[in-house]
């Protein structure tokens, strides 16, 4: 019987969420499975995923065969790596992607106009701070020079 790690779906159209799942490789998609890993919500920003990282080793040290999507989302919760190191190869551990930023939207133009501002404002205090020292030490030098 050969067993395969994959994806199945749930929730409604363009709003779905996946279990990783360990089922027979002649199981249809959505139907029986053995055991249940975790799930993944592509929704989220960033996505979203939640593995139990020793069922996953433990079934890919019997013998399980990720899908290509699986395999990635096992490699981003760190299994992948973990399983690999279990047989002596040198593997780095992933970092999380970077969150997802839609430049059109209305929430990071104004969070993006916050930050500049605050910015420009940090910098027109470092200016003034400067520029009071050096006043305060010209009239220090003319002060010494006139004496």
């Amino acid at each position: 019987m050969a067993v395969k790690i994959r994806l199945a779906q749930r929730g409604k159209k363009k709003t779905r969420t996946y279990r990783v799942v360990v089922a027979d490789a002649r199981s249809p998609r959505d139907g029986k499975y053995i055991e249940d890993l975790g799930f993944y919500n592509p929704q989220d920003n960033p996505s979203t995923v939640e593995i139990d990282v020793e069922k996953a080793v433990s079934w890919l040290d019997k013998g399980a065969q990720p899908s290509e999507r699986a395999q990635k989302i096992l490699e981003i919760s760190g299994a992948w790596a973990q399983w690999r190191s279990t047989k002596g190869e040198v593997v780095s551990i992933p970092t999380p992607p970077e969150p997802k930023i839609k430049s059109s939207s209305k929430a990071h133009n104004k969070s993006e106009e916050e930050t500049t501002e605050e910015v420009s404002e940090e910098t027109t205090e470092e200016v003034s701070e400067e520029t009071t020292e050096e006043v305060s030490e010209e009239t220090t030098e003319e002060v010494s020079e006139e004496e």
